[in-house]
This record gives structure tokens, C-alpha cells and sequence, in this order.
């Protein structure tokens, strides 16, 4: 028997945006939606939650619980156990829901089960337009309600961008316990190439927001002599990246972005490296247009592997599950435009020697995320029916 939640939201106000939104009807479930043979035998994607408006991020917690946005600005808990429960969270803060902005990722602290430190970002509105911003919080769960208590804003872009495009945006923690985030060029590929300003950039902060000594100080400048980069910056020269994972084993941080028409990138982040955009790409216009006649250039940063055609990649994850130990070293990413689950095999050396394709033509894949316990999450980007499933073998 299914546990059907429904909740009416008569208006919700954002800065610069005041729209009025039917929140679709969320349910619990158990269904398989879809099965799919693959290089480990036959899989299945079950239910856990259908009925979403465009899922963009879930963080699993600690003990089994599920944290999941909303591009529009809603923030869900579901609870763990048997008697699963999905509550709204309280006190996301007011943000910018239009186009390509809204709510967007959400990651927990390494030390969650001591600090209960969640961060997440999100499109802010400002006068003329918007940034990318990230702020952390303490997530509260009461049996009479769950909210996020003691907000902060700890990073906002440096340059107000009109416009709903490109804004990223993906978090990660690195084994040094910096926070990394990707900030997308906004639709203005000629800034990704300007390192004084954070539009196509990967930031480092510490968890407070304060900027790392050891990010870059200084950036060279190709017309000669140095720059100073924009606060955080650590690696520049990216599009829109909206997949990032630390390496279980190296500490690395990955990444993947999406190219134009074509170019889809899978990176390995270095830090003051510029990556290319869009001096350097396999791609081209979406009008057909070249965009650069150079795939590799000396001085940008090669990528591990490019699509082309492009997927527009979403979600990535290392797996390391006991669950799907064949696959343990490989990545998973969701692929919005390919509408499947894309699996890159990967040797010990972190070379690319295979790609499998699942659940073709299911549909937008946004995120893919690893439990605790080895369980595979994921989203599929849809309105009004996204929704969150788990992937199982059978």
C-alpha cells in the first residue's frame, strides 16, 4: 500500500521572482519503474519517492535517511525505517527560481552524526540579476517538524549575471576538509577565460567560507604578466560543470561539464589549471557554428574523456558498494539530453577503458548518489513527475 502526501503551496516569494506554484502530489512507493540488462546482470530502478518538480540533488544521511531539493525551492526529509515519512524541511532561504536557477545541490559534513552540518546552493536574486551562492546550516529533525537552523551564506559569485543560465552548480568536500563548488560561466563563455571573476571557475573555501592559503595567489595572465584571482578560485576555464565526486582512494576531486553541441567533458581538478572554455573544446555552436578550430592546446588542461555528441551530463558518483563490487572503481553519471544512466569503466590507472549505457529513454537523469550502505540513488529531472529511485539487482 502506497503513502500518498499531498501538499497545496498557495504562493511562494522569491527575490525578484513572486509566482504561485501547485506542488504536485508526493508519493512513497515501491514499484519497479524500469529494468535494464547490463555487464553485471540484469537491474532494476525501484520507487522511493515519485511525483517531484524537477529533483535536482539527494544527499543520503547517516542511518538511511534522504535529503532532497526541489529546483523551485522546496527542500524534502525522508525519514529511514520501514514507516518512511516525507516532511518539508524549513528555513531554506528566499532564492531565485527561474530558468536554470532555484535550489540546486545539497551535501552533508564528513562529521554529520557530531556537527548535523548540511551545505547547499542555490541561485540568489540580486539587483539586475542573480548568483550562484552556497550557504551551510544545522539540520534540525523534531518530531514536530524538520528545519535547517543557524544559516549562513558562505560564497556568492562576485559578478551579478541577468539571466536564468548556467549557474552550476555541484559541491564537494575534499580529504583536506575544503569545500568545492562549481560555478557555471552564466551563458558568457568569454568570462570563463577571465580568472579575476568566478563565472566558469571551481572554488575552494573552508567550510566557513574563509579562502584556503594555499588556493592560487597570483594567476598568469596569457597577455602577459599576473593576475589576482577572484576570492576561491582554485581551477577556471570550465562551462557548466554539474557533476563532482572526491576519488575514494586518491582524494582527487572529479568533475564533468557540459559542453555546447558536443564536448562534454570529464575532468580531474588541478589546482590554478584553466581548463579551456572556450579557447579549447571538442565542441560547436548549438547553430552549427565552429567555435574554436583547437581541441587541445598547450597551457589548457586536456580532459580524461568527451562526449560527442553530448549527453549533458548530470550526477556523478564513484561506486564502492558492496552491492555492485564488479563495478567498485567506476563512475556513474546521469545524462539529462541522453535520457540514460551512463557507467565509465575505469582501470586502476584512471584510464577510461569502457562505457556501458543504461536505461536508455527512461528518462532526464540528474543526479546519482552512493549511501552508506552502498545503495545507488537516483533523480530523474521532471515536471511533475521526477522522482527518486534506487538501483537494484535482480
Amino acid at each position: 500500500m502506497k503513502l500518498t502526501i499531498r501538499v497545496f503551496l498557495t504562493m511562494l516569494t522569491y527575490i525578484s521572482v513572486v509566482s504561485i506554484f501547485a506542488v504536485p502530489a508526493q508519493e512513497l512507493g515501491s514499484d519497479v519503474a524500469a529494468r535494464d540488462t547490463s555487464s553485471i546482470g540484469n537491474l532494476m530502478l525501484r520507487e522511493v519517492v515519485v511525483g517531484l518538480d524537477h529533483p535536482w540533488a539527494v544527499a543520503p544521511l547517516p542511518g538511511g535517511a534522504l535529503l532532497i531539493t526541489e529546483r523551485p525551492g522546496r527542500l524534502w526529509y525522508l525519514s529511514a525505517g520501514p514507516e518512511r515519512e516525507l516532511r518539508r524541511v524549513s528555513g531554506v532561504p528566499d532564492l531565485y527560481a527561474r530558468g536554470q536557477g532555484g535550489l540546486l545541490d545539497i551535501i552533508i559534513s564528513d562529521r554529520f552524526s557530531r556537527d548535523n552540518t548540511v551545505y547547499f546552493s542555490y541561485s540568489a536574486g540580486k539587483r539586475g540579476g542573480a548568483v550562484t551562492a552556497v550557504a551551510r546550516a544545522r539540520l534540525d529533525v523534531q518530531p514536530g517538524g524538520v528545519g535547517l537552523r543557524d544559516v549562513e551564506s558562505i560564497f556568492e559569485l562576485n559578478r551579478v549575471v541577468s539571466g536564468g543560465r548556467h549557474f552550476g552548480s555541484r559541491l564537494a568536500l575534499g580529504p583536506e576538509g575544503y569545500l568545492y563548488i562549481t560555478v557555471g560561466e552564466r551563458g558568457q563563455p568569454e568570462q570563463a577565460q577571465d580568472p579575476t571573476n568566478h563565472q566558469g571557475s571551481v572554488v575552494r573555501v573552508a567550510p566557513d567560507g574563509s579562502i584556503p592559503p594555499e588556493n592560487p595567489q597570483k594567476i598568469n595572465d596569457p597577455r602577459g604578466g599576473t593576475l589576482e584571482p577572484a576570492p576561491g578560485l582554485f581551477s577556471w576555464g570550465h562551462r557548466n560543470a554539474q557533476g563532482m565526486a572526491r576519488h575514494p582512494e586518491t582524494g582527487e576531486i572529479w568533475l564533468h561539464e557540459h559542453g555546447p553541441r558536443g564536448g562534454d567533458e570529464i575532468n580531474i581538478v588541478s589546482i590554478g589549471a584553466n581548463y579551456g572554455w572556450p579557447l579549447v573544446t571538442h565542441g560547436v555552436a548549438y547553430s552549427g557554428r565552429e567555435i574554436t578550430d583547437t581541441a587541445s592546446r598547450p597551457g589548457y588542461e586536456d580532459p580524461l574523456l568527451h562526449w560527442t555528441p553530448s549527453i549533458a551530463p548530470s550526477g556523478l558518483a564513484f561506486v564502492t558498494s558492496p552491492r555492485f563490487s564488479k563495478w567498485n572503481g567506476d563512475i556513474l553519471v546521469g545524462a539529462l539530453a541522453g535520457r540514460h544512466l551512463r557507467r565509465v569503466d575505469l582501470d586502476a590507472q584512471e584510464t577510461v577503458i569502457g562505457e556501458e549505457t543504461l536505461f536508455s529513454g527512461f528518462a532526464r537523469f540528474r543526479d546519482v548518489r552512493q549511501g552508506p550502505g552502498g545503495e545507488i540513488y537516483i533523480l530523474t529531472d521532471e515536471s511533475p513527475d521526477g522522482g527518486l529511485y534506487r538501483l537494484e539487482r535482480r
